[in-house]
C-alpha cells in the first residue's frame, strides 16, 4: 500500500464525511424547524422521545448533533433531563441509517446524485428545490466517498502483516479499544461504522473482530458531546453522561455476548455479504441497548446525577408555587399562577435594571449572571405556559377564561422584557470589546427613557397583581408609553445631528440607535401588562384578586 493508497483513503473519508454533514445539513433545512417544534413539543412521554429522537437522527444522520440540540434546549429549559434522556436513546438508534445505505450498495448511482444534486443546487430558485438538491448532491458524495476509500484499501491486501493481524483478530480488548479511538478521531460513530464497512468490501474485516471494534466506535462517539458541554451548565453535562452511558452499558452487553456465545454467527443465517452483517450487529447494538434502558430512563438521569451532582444555583429551575403535574382547584390553580408570575416579572426586572446599568456604565460583570436568570425565565415562560394550557382545558368559572387568556398574554410580554434585556447585555458586550464608548449626551437620553420604562413597568404589573388598573389610571400609564415613543424619536435626531456634527462616532452611535430599540420595545411591552390590567381588573369587578402579593416588584 503506497503513498498514492494513503492519500486516496484520506481523500475517500474527507468526502465520506462531507458528503454525511452536506447532505445530513440539507435535510435539517428543508425539514429542520418542524423537527425542532417536533422536539420542543412532543418529548413529554420518553417513548414519544424516543421515536422523535430516531425521526431527528434519520435526518441529521448524527446522533451527536442530535444530543447537542437537546442540550440546547435543556439550557433553554425547554426539555428536562427525562424528556432529553428519551430523545438521546431515540438518536442512537436513527444513526444507523447510514450503515442501512451503505449495506444496500447504492454506489453506483453516486455519479448520479452528484450530477442531479448539483445542478439542482446550481440553477432551482425556490429554497426548498435547493435544500432537496443539496440532499441528493451529499447522498452522492458521500458514496463516491465510500468507493474511493474501498478502492484505496484494496492495496493492504498485499501487506502480509496486516493480513496476518486481521487473520488473527480475536482480540476483544484490542478490538473496543481501536474501535474507541478510531470515532475519537472521526468524530462520527456513522463514518467509523463505514470504514469497517469499506474494509469488509475488500474482504479485510472478519465479522467477529467487526463487532468489538462496533462496540468500542459506539463508545468513543460519546467524545463529541462531552466536547460540547465542557463550559456548559450542568443539565447539558449530564446530557452527555446519559449518552455515554448509554452506549457503555450496550458495549457491556454485547462485548460479552460476543465472546461467550456464536451471537455474531447468527447474522450468517441471514446473508453471507459482511457489510450487511456489520450494519446488522450495528442497529442490533443500538436498538437492543435503547429498548433495555427506555424502562430505567428515569435511573439515566439518577446516574447522570451522581456524576454530575446538583448545585444550589440549579434550584432555580423548578415552580415555587404551582405543581405542573397537578390542577387543582380552579381557583387555587389561579392564586398559584399569580405568585408564579410575580416571582417570573421579579427575575425579568432585575435582568432589565442589570442590563440597563451596564450599558450605562459600559460593564459586562454581571452579563453571565443576567444570562442564568433569563434562562430561569424562559423555564418559566414554557412551564407556565404548559399549565394554562392545561388549567383552560377545564371547566372554569366564568369570569376565569378571562384571566387566564390575560396571562397568556402577561407571560408573553415579561419573556419579551427578557429577551430585550439579553439584547442590551450583548450590545454591552460589543462596546467593551471594542472599546466603544457613549457621549455624555447618548447616555443621558437612554438613562431618562430606561427610568421612565422602569417606571411604566413596575406600575403596569402592580396593576395587574391587585385588579387595580382604573381607566385614569390606563391613560396615565398610556401617557408614559407616548412619552418612551417621543423621547425615542428626540433620541434618534439627536443622534443623526451628533454623527453629523462629529461629536460621536459611527461605531456606538449604530449600538446607541440598536439599544433605543430595545428600550422602546420594552416600553411597548409594558403598556400591553397595562392593557391585560385594564382587562382583568374589568373582568374581577371589584372581586378579590387572586393573589394579594406582600413582594414589591
Amino acid at each position: 500500500m503506497g503513498l498514492s493508497n494513503i492519500l486516496s483513503l484520506c481523500g475517500g473519508l474527507g468526502l465520506f464525511l462531507f458528503g454525511m454533514k452536506y447532505m445530513g445539513a440539507g435535510l435539517e433545512l428543508a425539514a429542520g424547524p418542524k423537527l425542532n417544534s417536533l422536539l420542543e413539543k412532543l418529548t413529554r412521554n420518553p417513548v414519544m422521545g424516543f421515536l422523535l429522537g430516531v425521526l431527528v437522527t434519520a435526518c441529521v444522520q448524527s446522533s451527536s448533533a442530535t444530543t447537542i440540540m437537546c442540550m440546547g434546549f435543556l439550557n433553554a429549559g425547554i426539555m428536562d433531563l427525562v424528556q432529553a434522556a428519551g430523545v438521546i436513546l431515540g438518536a442512537n438508534v436513527g444513526t444507523t441509517m447510514t450503515s442501512i445505505l451503505i449495506a444496500l450498495d447504492v454506489s453506483g448511482l453516486a455519479p448520479i446524485c452528484i450530477f442531479i444534486g448539483a445542478l439542482m443546487n446550481m440553477f432551482c430558485k425556490k429554497d426548498l428545490q435547493k435544500h432537496i438538491g443539496q440532499i441528493i448532491l451529499g447522498f452522492g458524495i458521500l458514496f463516491q466517498g465510500l468507493h474511493t476509500m474501498s478502492g484505496s484499501m484494496s492495496g493492504l491486501k498485499d501487506i502480509p502483516a496486516f493480513q496476518s493481524f486481521i487473520a488473527s483478530a480475536t482480540n476483544p480488548f484490542i478490538g473496543v479499544l481501536v474501535g474507541i479511538l478510531l470515532c475519537a478521531v472521526i468524530q462520527s460513530s456513522s463514518a467509523a461504522v463505514g470504514v469497517l464497512q469499506a474494509l469488509a468490501m475488500q474482504g479485510l474485516m472478519p465479522m467477529y473482530f467487526a463487532a468489538f471494534l462496533i462496540c468500542g466506535i459506539n463508545v468513543g462517539s460519546s467524545v463529541t458531546p462531552f466536547l460540547s458541554s465542557i463550559g456548559a451548565k450542568n443539565n447539558t453535562k449530564r446530557a452527555a453522561v446519559i449518552y455515554f452511558t448509554y452506549n457503555v452499558i450496550g458495549a457491556i452487553i454485547f462485548v460479552p455476548l460476543t465472546i461467550l456465545t456464536p451471537f455474531v454467527n447468527i447474522f450468517g443465517f441471514f446473508t453471507s455479504n459482511t457489510v450487511v452483517q456489520i450494519s446488522m450487529f450495528h442497529i442490533t447494538f443500538k436498538l437492543v441497548t435503547a429498548l433495555v434502558l427506555l424502562p430505567f430512563v428515569q435511573k439515566l438521569v439518577d446516574i447522570s446525577y451522581r456524576a454530575i451532582p446538583k448545585e444550589v444555583h440549579e434550584s432555580a429551575y423548578r415552580f415555587t408555587y404551582i405543581d405542573p403535574k397537578q390542577i387543582i382547584a380552579p381557583s387555587v390553580a389561579m392564586r398559584q399562577l399569580y405568585k408564579e408570575a410575580e416571582r417570573m416579572a421579579g427575575l425579568v426586572r432585575e435582568n432589565f435594571i442589570l442590563a440597563a446599568e451596564g450599558m450605562l456604565d459600559n460593564d459586562t460583570s454581571r452579563a453571565e449572571e443576567i444570562r442564568e436568570r433569563e434562562n430561569v425565565i424562559n423555564f418559566l415562560n414554557h412551564g407556565i405556559i404548559d399549565y394554562l394550557v392545561q388549567l383552560s382545558g377545564r371547566k372554569l368559572p366564568s369570569h376565569m377564561p378571562q384571566l387566564v387568556a390575560n396571562m397568556f398574554h402577561l407571560i408573553g410580554d415579561l419573556e419579551r422584557i427578557g429577551d430585550h434585556a439579553i439584547n442590551l447585555v450583548e450590545k454591552t458586550e460589543k462596546c467593551v470589546q471594542n472599546d466603544l464608548v457613549y457621549s455624555e449626551e447618548a447616555r443621558a437620553e437612554m438613562e431618562h427613557i430606561y427610568e421612565i420604562d422602569l417606571l411604566l413597568f413596575d406600575r403596569s404589573f402592580s396593576g395587574f397583581l391587585c385588579h387595580s388598573m382604573s381607566e385614569e389610571d390606563a391613560v396615565e400609564l398610556h401617557g408614559l408609553e407616548d412619552q418612551i415613543d417621543t423621547l425615542t424619536r428626540e433620541s434618534e435626531n439627536n443622534h443623526i445631528t451628533r454623527l453629523r456634527e462629529k461629536q460621536c462616532s459611527t461605531g456606538p452611535g449604530i449600538i446607541f440607535a440598536e439599544a433605543l430599540h430595545d428600550y422602546e420595545r420594552i416600553g411597548d411591552h409594558a403598556n400591553d401588562i397595562v392593557h391585560i390590567a385594564r382587562k382583568t381588573a374589568e373582568v374581577s369587578g371589584g372581586m378579590r384578586p387572586p393573589v394579594l402579593s406582600t413582594d414589591t416588584v
